[in-house]
């Protein structure tokens, strides 16, 4: 497979820059895989889409405040650090030298001149940071301490809402809100598991009434989210290692899904990411917490995920190569290619799709 094959074109005004006053107002496209049919229908009408005993499995990671801007420590140079997650290895003996106490995070920095191990940053709340490593590609070992009492504490203070590239304004006070999901709930992602955003507890309770049941599951969502992959072999591709988690009662309530008939239902591609790392051949889906670098792509062999919900994403990406790999790559390029004529909103903000009657 080449890049190209998942190309399209989007024009810059089809880009969501901001959500729409209601969370369930969007719109949605209905993909029959089946038969091909398509039709438009708004995020209200998800229920009528869904049957009694049908399960949801929503990706229940909250968004940090992730980016940090500050300066470097004697130049007073800017710097800019996107903290990716906390590496839970060894310090270096030299960081241990320099001072006691700290946290690890493996980050993405830039700043006017870049960075060197030994820099110091600091930043607002009394953070500061020593660079420790330089792994190449922007990506940096960081040494944090805070002169308050947590480090979370600090980056809440510090840190700013970390809005996708693609969206070209600084974030505002509703950021804060909308860029999270109703339920988030664990901390830990740099970005939204977008396809939950148009979720309201009015609509939540029009399912249940509908007889559809909904789990959680957990995957930080890092920056390679954004990435495209950029070498035309699709297959040289390496995906960024994300932190996820299935609880038992997840598993177990996914297992009397299967026995009952009901669908599994993703709601977005982290969770499909998530299911998938987790199965076995007998379509089990097991508890525990791993690092993933799964990457779905066309020809992969589903095993847990029945349907799935999701926005519309970047092209030449690996989140709609997973949607490819779903539904079948000229059936989902049409489909992008639909939206664009109708006028549907792209990427985070943006609009969704389901997708219903099973992969390829």
């Amino acid at each position: 497979m080449h890049t190209d094959d998942f190309d399209f074109e989007l024009p810059l005004e089809r880009i969501a820059q901001a959500p729409l006053p209601e969370r369930d107002a969007s719109r949605l496209l209905h993909v029959e895989r089946a038969t091909g049919r398509r039709e438009h229908l708004t995020f209200r009408d998800l229920p009528k889409l869904l049957r009694a005993g049908d399960v949801l499995v929503l990706n229940d990671s909250r968004v940090i405040p992730a980016r940090l801007l500050g300066k470097k420590a004697g130049t007073g140079g800017r710097a800019e650090l996107l903290l990716v997650r906390p590496t839970g290895d060894v310090e270096t003996e030299a960081a241990l030298q320099a001072g006691a106490g700290g946290t690890v995070w493996t980050c993405l920095g830039q700043s006017s001149k870049g960075f060197r191990p030994g820099a110091q940053l600091d930043f607002d709340a009394g953070l500061t940071a020593l660079v420790l490593e330089d792994r190449g590609g922007g990506e940096f070992r960081v040494r944090f301490t805070s002169a308050l009492a947590t480090l979370e504490e600090a980056i809440a203070r510090a840190g700013r809402l970390p809005l996708p590239p693609y969206i070209e304004r600084a974030p505002n006070a509703g950021d804060a809100e909308r860029y999270q999901t109703v339920y988030a709930n664990k901390q830990g992602s740099v970005a939204a598991p977008t396809a939950g955003l148009h979720f309201t507890p009015r609509l939540f309770e029009a399912l249940a009434a509908r007889g559809v049941d909904r789990v959680f599951v957990t995957l930080e969502v890092g920056p390679g989210t954004f990435l495209p992959v950029r070498d035309g072999d699709v297959s040289k591709h390496v995906m960024h290692a994300e932190r996820c988690a299935v609880p038992e009662a997840t598993t177990q309530r996914l297992r009397r899904a299967r026995q009952e008939g009901g669908r599994i239902v993703a709601v977005g591609t982290t969770v499909v990411r998530t299911l998938e790392s987790f199965a076995d051949d007998a379509q089990v889906v097991r508890a525990g917490a791993m690092d993933t670098r799964i990457f779905i792509t066309p020809g992969f062999r589903f095993r847990v995920v029945d349907a799935l919900l999701t926005n519309f994403h970047l092209p030449r990406s690996t989140l709609l190569m997973l949607v490819s790999a779903f539904v079948g790559r000229e059936a989902a390029l049409a489909a992008y290619a639909e939206a664009v004529r109708e006028g549907y909103r792209f990427f985070s903000y943006g609009d969704a799709m389901f997708i219903d009657g099973g992969p390829p």
